[in-house]
């Protein structure tokens, strides 16, 4: 049986008689509709949308939803707000009522109209029902009232910065309004209130300072200018957008002191330390101007001067402006300022320091120098201030580790190696120091690892034919090596052989991978009637144990024989037959290696030594693997940052995600907002967020 049209005028009769039922209940003046009431509202509606055309009302429908909601704005929200246009307080409380009481009509309406926003608004390209109705208020009462309603806020905020005290929930709640009213864009709030309440607080503060340094002593004024500014930071923080709090405490600083900066320098007690702050930035300045190639000398002569003024000159901030803040986030900024640039350009500052402190632990500073643990503090503390790319500093930093842990320079016994990192973990985070730290464990158990292997070795009667130690390392913890296949002598298989079987008893779950290009091979050569000791890499060794059999080898020969490829072989040979010690001859006499050449153990090689290290040069550690592990670290830290304030807040808009995630990330490095922007889409791939069906802009936690 097919049902009967619903006429226009009887359904929307009925339908209005539901919201004005509604609205009287906003307004305290009658009962709340009952779910029953609510479904035959939505029923209706969707029944007048569903007919066969010509009674199709969905058009008229869409238009009758904007009516009432103009309807309620004029006759019941702004009469009752230009009543309270006199008095701030009672502006703002209703104001926040009527956005609110808005905001829940915008919902009742939507929700009894949902027919036309599921199916006729995205056919036609209409605004949604929320969109419609949010912006009824903005052009109706937000356009006319904005101006009252900005300088009613600006005005409670500086009878709050003269003693008084504001309802600070009332004024969250009407800049809460502002971002809301952007509908997922802060321009309303930046451009239509927080400008004017920066030009506010800047014309507030310089009536301020040019009272207080006529009648102040110089004292009294810093005293006064800092409780201002903490003042301020603990005021705004309390009901202003994050993206807000600097922008106004350096319009404060700007008009306090910036602006008498000369005037209070000129005081007898600061003069010296204003001085030494410049003399300081000559130094490096000089530095920089002057750098003529000599890196390793004058880089770390560079690092210690800054070391020693940055204690001289904190000295001078503590004892001369009794022990403010102000000054000392002052001399940490204009340090940080000229710590930031490089070195002609070659080298970044975080190499700079992570060279710095391979040479403290060396020992490389002068005989005269102690690894203490007041130069390690040292050290730290001036990383604060030049290593503003925390992560890359990281990863060189664990390059030049894994160097010292695996060839066994430095620190014997970790104790210092531990101390730094501990040192560095405090400052920068366990996400820094976490791999550097299981290095140096993998050390340690390797030498209970060792123990283990020689009682093996005793109990199985097992001869591996040479003494020789294993490290194991963690895979993924130690940075990454350029590794080459080669054909190991008998000896070196044998007692790869030996430990093959050990670890395997030991443990099934693991699966040993052998790097021999980080080994290293102490070998006697017989040159006459001498015998020297050789120091040399595993690949080396394998290399000139061929010649036990045979005086002469081509190239050809060689690389057949070991098995490696062109650009390997070239290195192995040029240690040997072109460096400074010639353990091989070549025939020509050239200091370059190449495929037609012959070669031949060199009998008559001599030293005054004993013992001969014969270094191999170590392929190009390209900045660019650097960089990609950091760029890698960056990727994790930010996706770890946006999840944790999305688990935290469960829906943000764009701007404040972003901004908050800045926050959070310049305790580490310098983030790029294209970074963060790239890492919301893949977690909105990877189902961590969505957005909102209605407002693209808005982010909700989805995992």
């Amino acid at each position: 049986m097919e049902q009967e049209s619903i006429d226009f005028e009887q359904g929307w009769e009925y339908i209005q008689s539901g919201i004005t039922k509604k609205k009287r209940y906003l307004e305290g003046l009658g009962p709340a509709l009952d779910p029953e009431e609510s479904m035959e509202l939505y029923t209706t509606v969707y029944n007048m949308c569903n007919q066969k055309a010509p009674h199709d009302y969905s058009q008229q429908l869409y238009d009758k939803y904007h009516e009432a909601v103009e309807e309620y704005v004029n006759s019941t929200v702004l009469p009752a707000l230009m009543d309270k246009d006199d008095d701030e307080y009672m502006l703002l409380q209703e104001l926040v009522k009527r956005w609110s009481n808005h905001k829940k009509i915008v919902i009742f309406l939507s929700g009894i109209f949902h027919r036309l926003d599921s199916y006729f608004i995205p056919r036609r390209s209409l605004p949604t029902l929320k969109e419609t109705g949010l912006t009824c208020f903005r052009d109706l009462v937000y356009n006319n009232l904005q101006r009252n309603v900005k300088e009613a806020v600006i005005t409670l905020v500086d009878k709050e910065r003269d003693g008084e005290d504001i309802d600070r929930e009332l004024m969250k709640s009407v800049i809460d309004f502002y971002v809301e009213i952007g509908m997922g864009t802060m321009e309303r709030y930046e451009q239509d209130f927080e400008r004017f309440l920066l030009e506010g607080a800047s014309s507030y503060y310089s009536r301020k300072a040019s009272s207080w340094i006529e009648e102040d002593s110089y004292n009294d004024y810093v005293l006064k200018s800092e409780e201002c500014l903490e003042k301020e930071k603990e005021r705004v923080t309390q009901y202003l957008p994050s993206s807000s709090v600097p922008k106004l405490v350096k319009k404060v600083e700007h008009d306090l002191l910036v602006k008498y900066a000369k005037q209070l320098l000129q005081q007898s007690e600061f003069r010296e330390m204003a001085r030494g702050l410049e003399h300081i930035a000559n130094i490096f300045k000089k530095y920089v101007r002057d750098a003529d190639g000599h890196e390793d000398t004058e880089e770390h002569v560079l690092i210690r001067k800054l070391i020693e003024l940055q204690a001289k000159y904190m000295v001078s901030v503590t004892a001369y402006s009794h022990n403010r803040t102000l000054f000392y986030k002052t001399l940490k900024e204009e340090f940080e300022g000229f710590c930031r640039l490089t070195v002609d350009g070659s080298s970044s500052n975080a190499e700079i320091v992570a060279k710095f402190c391979d040479r403290i632990i060396l020992k490389k500073w002068g005989s005269e120098e102690e690894l203490s643990d007041e130069a390690i503090e040292k050290v730290v503390i001036l990383l604060a201030y030049i290593s503003d790319d925390k992560f890359l500093f990281g990863e060189i930093y664990r390059k030049k580790l894994a160097l010292r842990l695996l060839l066994n320079r430095g620190a014997n016994d970790h104790d210092h190696e531990r101390s730094i990192l501990t040192k560095l973990k405090q400052k920068f985070g366990e996400q820094i120091t976490f791999k550097m730290e299981k290095m140096v464990t993998d050390m340690i158990l390797s030498r209970e690892n060792h123990n283990g292997f020689s009682e093996y070795v005793a109990s199985n009667n097992a001869k591996p034919g040479i003494d020789f130690t294993v490290t194991l390392l963690t895979n993924g913890v130690w940075p990454s090596y350029k590794t080459f296949g080669i054909n190991l002598p008998s000896e070196m298989v044998k007692c790869v052989e030996v430990y093959k079987g050990f670890y395997e008893a030991k443990t099934k779950a693991k699966k040993l991978t052998w790097i021999h290009s980080l080994g290293t091979c102490h070998i006697n050569g017989k040159f006459g009637r001498k015998t020297i000791e050789l120091i040399v890499s595993t690949h080396q060794a394998a290399l000139l144990l061929l010649f036990n059999t045979r005086d002469v080898m081509s190239y050809t020969d060689i690389q057949t024989q070991l098995n490696v490829t062109d650009e390997d072989l070239v290195r192995l040979l040029h240690s040997l037959s072109c460096a400074k010690y010639k353990i091989l001859i070549k025939e020509t006499k050239t200091k370059t290696v190449s495929k037609t050449d012959v070669f031949e153990f060199n009998s008559k090689f001599n030293v005054r030594m004993r013992r001969v290290k014969i270094p191999l040069p170590r392929g190009d550690e390209r900045k660019k693997v650097v960089e990609d592990v950091v760029e890698k670290d960056r990727r994790y830290a930010i996706d770890a940052v946006i999840v944790r304030i999305m688990k935290g807040s469960k829906v943000l808009g764009y701007q404040q995600l972003v901004s908050e995630c800045v926050e959070h990330l310049s305790l580490m490095f310098k983030p790029d907002i294209k970074a963060i922007k790239k890492r919301m889409e893949e977690l909105i791939n990877r189902d961590y967020l969505e957005r909102d069906t209605e407002n693209p802009n808005l982010f909700r936690y989805l995992a």
